[in-house]
């Protein structure tokens, strides 16, 4: 796909959703941050009813360590791999008591370190907390990727590394989101509604329906 392609879908993804944001209910960074780390290989919506519980009675590190593993488990018990994702919320919340003060690092490095955080986590917070141009590759941007010919790769480290480079600069701060919804509404797993998406003729899917 060459520049000017790509330089056009994001232009029309940002007129149709000129302030895109994450579906995770958050208002803190570290709100952010734990919603996050409980989302992995679970549903925004799935996540957003433990944490419309939760967050109201422990929204802070020092409130949730309170909780521990027991007390924290029976609001994130619907949410897959709960007993997992409890060890690791408790534990990063006791690092960032004991090394950040209570507060959410802003290097990659330092969420990284966090129990539960891996490079897309990070990235995630990074770019929506903070404001960074990062590319955190899901499910839905890794095929959105590789089906358009956006930036294809066999790997979501490929398909990052890619998308960096190629997505014009003005665009990037927001390009994980719309790549993001465009994946989960339009650009479907199972049956892309290409009828209705408004990229169509400057997708490059061989299989393509219009």
């Amino acid at each position: 796909m060459n520049a000017a392609k790509r330089r056009e879908i994001f232009r029309r993804l940002k007129e149709l959703n000129p302030a895109p944001r994450t579906e995770l209910e958050y208002r803190t960074p570290f709100e952010l941050l734990i919603a996050v780390v409980l989302s992995a290989q679970a549903t925004d919506v799935g996540v957003n009813k433990a944490t419309r519980l939760l967050f109201p009675v422990a929204n802070t590190p020092a409130a949730l360590l309170s909780l521990g593993e027991e007390g924290l488990s029976e609001y994130i018990k619907t949410i897959g791999l709960y007993r997992t994702k409890a060890k690791n919320v408790i534990a990063t919340c006791r690092l960032l008591l004991e090394k950040h003060g209570g507060e959410v690092p802003q290097t990659r490095e330092e969420l990284e370190a966090l129990p539960g955080v891996g490079r897309k986590t990070a990235n995630v917070v990074l770019n929506t907390a903070f404001g960074h141009a990062t590319m955190a590759v899901d499910t839905h941007i890794f095929r959105v990727a590789n089906r358009t010919r956006l930036a294809p790769g066999k790997d979501v480290r490929a398909v990052e590394d890619k998308l960096m480079k190629v997505i014009p600069a003005e665009y990037l701060v927001d390009a994980h989101h719309w790549l993001i919804l465009h994946g989960r509404y339009t650009c479907k797993a199972r049956r892309p509604e290409c009828e209705r998406c408004p990229i169509v003729d400057l997708c490059e899917y061989p299989a393509k329906t219009v």
